[in-house]
């Protein structure tokens, strides 16, 4: 069976651009509680591989449980069986480890979404704290299950700004990007 040149580039080409960003996993489809348990495991066993500090492996293990949940119960794009679906990618450039995740949301629900991580993002580590408290104590489950709390407590771990973006999709959707940097180097000198 012969593959087509199209086909074999196309493959390269992605190749390529994973080891230059060095994306270590990628995964685009549906997420459920038995993918996020299989993405934690492959990663934690990566991260040993490499020797890589315990502090470092818990900071990462968190923020891609954090960003697989919130994906799995905020997605706009929820399925027959309840579970969202997005893009989700773990990799390490340098001493920085990423976490990136996208998945649809609409235009309604994409402004809430940007608030949200406007405030998470302009808190001190005090402002963060008293969020988290005042959300597991007063915190109402959203229509999603959620109840808030992931990306408070993202920002409270890793102490650096949430990136994000949203594309426009169509008139009604947007594409929302969020990456989430662990400054390995950062985490080992504290």
């Amino acid at each position: 069976m012969n593959l087509s040149f199209n086909f074999i580039k196309s493959v390269s080409t992605l190749y390529d651009e994973m080891m230059n960003n060095g994306f270590s996993l990628v995964y685009l489809g549906e997420f459920r509680h038995d993918i996020t348990k299989m993405f934690t495991s492959m990663a934690e066993t990566d991260m040993e591989m490499n020797s890589e500090e315990k502090s470092v492996q818990r900071k990462v293990y968190h923020v891609m449980v954090e960003t697989l949940q919130n994906m799995n119960k905020h997605s706009d794009e929820i399925t027959n069986n309840k579970n969202g679906n997005g893009l989700f990618i773990i990799g390490k450039k340098e001493d920085t480890y990423y976490v990136i995740t996208s998945n649809k949301v609409t235009k309604e629900h994409a402004e809430s979404v940007e608030e949200s991580i406007k405030e998470v993002n302009n808190a001190t580590k005090e402002e963060l704290k008293d969020m988290y408290k005042k959300q597991i104590k007063e915190g109402k489950l959203s229509n999603k299950g959620g109840a808030g709390l992931g990306l408070i407590d993202i920002k409270r771990k890793i102490d650096e700004p949430l990136s994000y973006q949203f594309l426009l999709l169509d008139d009604e959707n947007y594409l929302f990007i969020l990456k989430v940097e662990i400054n390995a180097k950062k985490l080992s000198t504290r």
